[in-house]
């Protein structure tokens, strides 16, 4: 399964320096521990929860489950019988047993240079009862859905860990998407309370959120969902006086004008004035192992966003473990992700694994090219980062510029660097690695998703032998496997589908209130098997390197986008028939959405049409879906059965003439058609 010995040729290597104080430091220790994870999953995972509190402990095996569809229902518990709270782990053991209270828990950075603001665990576990306090005094109870949908200020990860003190389940959504994405996800978990925010400053561009979660609010109400109340934080419109140090963030750098902050009495409550009464201390809601935690949602093949459910235990061991692990994170570090809270890496890497380890970490609001291309290094070198954790896609976008931003700054901090997201390309990976971190940092390639809770496929720093492009090996207690179509396991070098063998403590319980949905969606093509939607190639060496979605779905930017999604937006417009998207190559982000429309009969298509279709992508699903290219189709390749072959569209969206097999189409004049019409430049 790994291999015996690490490969000599063509691979990189962590410096010697790192290996002196890593937790794992070869190969060998590595596979010796990977055979334990696997062999004694009890012992191995044992060990890592007397590092944790526990309430009561847990009874009978660590991992009890079932895989395989023919032999009934799909489960997955961890430490049943244990209780704990996860807030209480994170916040309180750090700073009353760790004595950690006077360090930072987070340095924040604002969108604007000199927008800062410091906070310390102690602060931190103050604020968060207080505001558990307050969710409390709104009548929200163990067990009840919170929404969450919020710029990244240190309150959305006050306001995340204050709903796991009291047992109730977040459900964070991106603050880049629609009002429409928002009501949708609402509705779903039936939340029974909204946090947000006035607005904020993505780069030059402000964002009215209000005004998004009112609308969002209002299309619930419409629905047959009202939602009673809605807690907004001034971020934007704080008075000067409004701000103690230390408990709020700070006034903005400038002036916003153009904010709309619309106020409804029946429902709205100010952040600022529900705290300022509420008390600094509130007993943790002792929670059972299979508790949910949160629900976050991610993009399904069907079109309809799936909410993935994680529970409390596992989850927390394994986000722990593995940011401990794979980011070799030490006492001294200073840890940066710089994904949004909105997804599942700001859940597990920005909130819970560091905390839980007791790091520190920067929060930034703001975008790697604002107000100029060397922010991040600039950022880097003013807090001496020396873990850093970003997208391919972030990667890509900076080399555009060449190493001059980059070499402005010293970076010397910098021991470790991560991507997350999207396969790494290995041109961008040699860049990541030469002039970044200056072949003086491993890069630690993470394959893992929404579903996963953590790291799945990853290398080690000082452990793993790098190949540029390769998510390497198995975290511990992840046994992958590669099959083929006929869902029959391959050996050696192979390609086909990545599955799992059997679960980890982190991995997803659920589709919430969907059972059904999940056991289709991951368990039953190959029953006995977890199907992640990916396909995966393995080397001679026995290293994986993932080749891309099998499903439907594309990778923009490192985020998963439904076609089917994309396309129900599209066809809602009256003028458009009949709607087809698929992917095509992007330098930056990876895949950009190439999308064909049918209109009806008697419609015209121009630039207009082209502006509102992509308005209507926008306001349904949000700014991160909006179509790179719209081609008008007035036929599209079918087979003789109805179904349109996206296979010929990509290879048009790409003007590749090698089309393979297309006699079962039903009309092929349509192709060459198509071909004729292609749109050269992005719209």
């Amino acid at each position: 399964m790994i291999p015996d010995k690490a490969p000599k040729a063509d691979v990189f290597h962590g410096s010697e320096e790192l290996k002196k104080e890593a937790h794992i430091s070869s190969f060998e220790e590595y596979k010796e521990l990977y055979v334990k994870s696997i062999e004694s999953p009890d012992e191995f995972w044992g060990d890592i929860a007397k590092d944790f509190f526990w309430k009561t402990k847990h009874t009978g095996q660590f991992l009890d489950y079932n895989f395989d569809v023919t032999k009934g229902e799909i489960y997955i518990k961890c430490m049943e019988g244990a209780s704990t709270n996860i807030c209480y782990n994170i916040l309180d053991r750090n700073v009353h047993e760790r004595k950690l209270g006077d360090k930072v828990a987070f340095y924040w950075e604002g969108n604007e240079p000199g927008d800062e603001l410091t906070v310390t665990y102690r602060e931190l576990l103050q604020r968060v009862c207080q505001f558990a306090n307050v969710l409390k005094s709104q009548g929200v109870k163990k067990g009840d859905r919170v929404s969450i949908y919020m710029p990244m200020v240190v309150e959305l990860v006050v306001a995340m860990l204050a709903c796991v003190r009291i047992g109730a389940v977040h459900s964070i959504v991106f603050a880049g998407f629609s009002a429409e994405s928002l009501c949708e996800r609402i509705m779903d978990s039936q939340c029974s309370l909204l946090i947000t925010a006035d607005g904020f400053y993505r780069g030059d561009k402000l964002i009215n959120l209000k005004l998004l979660a009112d609308e969002a609010l209002q299309k619930c109400g419409d629905k047959g969902f009202p939602v009673g109340k809605c807690i907004m934080l001034k971020h934007l419109s704080k008075e000067a006086e409004e701000t103690s140090l230390g408990s709020q963030s700070p006034p903005a750098k400038r002036s916003c004008p153009d904010l709309q902050v619309p106020w409804n009495p029946e429902v709205d409550l100010c952040w600022l004035t529900l705290v300022r009464g509420a008390s600094d201390e509130c007993e943790p809601e002792w929670c059972d192992s299979e508790d949910p935690l949160f629900i976050l949602y991610t993009s399904g093949s069907t079109g309809k966003p799936k909410g993935v459910l994680h529970t409390v235990s596992g989850y927390m061991l394994y986000t722990a473990t593995t940011f401990k692990l794979v980011f070799d994170y030490q006492p001294d570090d200073v840890y940066w992700c710089t994904a949004d809270i909105g997804w599942i890496t700001g859940h597990s890497y920005i909130t819970y694994g560091p905390l839980a380890n007791g790091a520190t970490s920067v929060l930034f609001e703001g975008l790697p090219t604002y107000p100029d291309v060397s922010r991040m290094w600039e950022i880097v070198d003013k807090y001496h980062v020396t873990k850093f954790y970003t997208a391919p896609t972030a990667i890509r976008l900076l080399m555009k510029y060449g190493s001059e931003p980059v070499q402005k700054y010293k970076r010397e901090s910098l021991k470790v660097l991560g991507t997350v997201g999207e396969p790494i390309n290995p041109e961008a990976w040699q860049w990541y690695y030469t002039v970044v971190g200056e072949r003086r940092c491993p890069i630690v390639d993470t394959f893992w998703q929404t579903e996963t809770g953590g790291h799945v496929l990853t290398p080690l720093p000082a452990a793993t032998p790098m190949k540029p492009g390769s998510a390497t090996f198995p975290f511990f207690g992840v046994v992958p496997a590669i099959l083929n179509e006929s869902g029959e396991e391959l050996e050696g070098p192979s390609e086909g589908y990545l599955v799992f063998k059997q679960p980890w403590p982190g991995v997803m319980r659920t589709v919430y209130g969907n059972q059904q949905r999940f056991e289709t969606t991951y368990f039953k093509k190959f029953p006995g098997y977890y199907v992640t939607g990916d396909g995966c190639r393995r080397d001679k060496d026995g290293y994986y390197w993932i080749t891309g979605r099998i499903d439907d779905m594309l990778n923009v930017s490192g985020h998963l986008l439904s076609t089917a999604e994309v396309e129900s937006a599209l066809v809602e417009h009256e003028a458009v028939a009949e709607a087809a998207v698929v992917g095509r190559p992007h330098p930056v982000k990876g895949e950009s959405l190439y999308c064909f429309v049918t209109l009806n009969d008697g419609v015209t298509y121009n630039r207009t049409l082209e502006a509102e279709l992509k308005k209507q992508v926008r306001e349904k699903i949000g700014a991160i879906a909006t179509p790179d290219f719209i081609q008008n189709a007035p036929g599209l390749p079918k087979t003789r059965s109805g179904k349109i072959m996206r296979r010929v569209l990509r290879k048009i969206a790409c003007d590749e003439r090698d089309l393979g097999d297309i006699s079962t189409l039903a009309d092929s004049s349509v192709v060459e058609q198509l071909f004729q019409n292609r749109c050269c430049t992005a719209v």
